[in-house]
């Protein structure tokens, strides 16, 4: 597993949130990190493909999506040793580690050829990573550089519970910010500017009345 100069304070704090979570935290975020298997279904990864997911954190996502596209390569980045640690002994257990890499980064701000030996990929994927990124902009642009030229990069994440009751939405954030997660409001606009400037497409879908969004952005025109 590799790894680059991190900030401290936020990789402390993820350290520090997921040191014991991490060994419940599959079982706990199945009932409520919605739309993920959507996600890795509609990457359509072409065959000898290689893909990059920022923010793997356990490694649940990475593992589906390699065993759903066996001819593809994967790598994923996370700013946590902890989850790294849990995510390792998964790939290994399920006997993908000639397929799948780790490093640790920050998903702000990395270097993915000196990471992972290679500089650009067919898909990159973020799955309810932004939520938890205090300069998450900065993540999306990072994952569009990162892109090959016909790449695409795929995200979903919880929305603004638009069409749900308020009060539903009330304790829902109270309960995510405790866990220092909060749905970017501008995430729709950010990526709708971010695909202008790059010349790239945009789809944006709203998924079980807003409760999570799910957008795909690429290939650039």
């Amino acid at each position: 597993m590799s790894t680059t100069e991190l900030p401290a304070s936020h990789a402390e704090l993820m350290d520090g949130v997921y040191r014991w979570q991490r060994h419940i935290y599959d079982l706990t975020r199945k009932y409520y990190l919605l739309g993920r298997d959507r996600l890795i279904a509609g990457l359509d990864v072409p065959p000898g493909g290689a893909v990059l997911e920022l923010g793997c954190g356990t490694g649940r996502n990475i593992i589906l999506a390699a065993r759903a596209y066996p001819d593809a390569r994967f790598v994923g980045l996370d700013i946590s040793a902890e989850m790294l640690e849990t995510a390792g002994k998964a790939i290994d257990r399920e006997g993908l580690s000639d397929r799948v890499m780790l490093a640790r980064g920050d998903a702000t701000d990395f270097d993915a050829k000196a990471l992972f030996g290679k500089g650009s990929f067919d898909r990159v994927f973020v799955s309810y990573s932004l939520s938890m990124i205090p300069d998450w902009e900065k993540t999306v642009s990072a994952a569009l550089a990162a892109l090959a030229p016909t790449g695409s990069l795929h995200i979903v994440d919880f929305g603004q519970q638009e069409g749900l009751p308020n009060w539903f939405r009330t304790l829902l954030r109270g309960w995510l910010r405790k866990f220092h997660v909060s749905p970017r409001e501008s995430l729709r606009e950010i990526l709708e500017s971010e695909s202008r400037r790059t010349g790239a497409t945009s789809r944006f879908r709203t998924l079980y009345r807003g409760y999570a969004w799910l957008a795909v952005i690429g290939p650039r025109n």
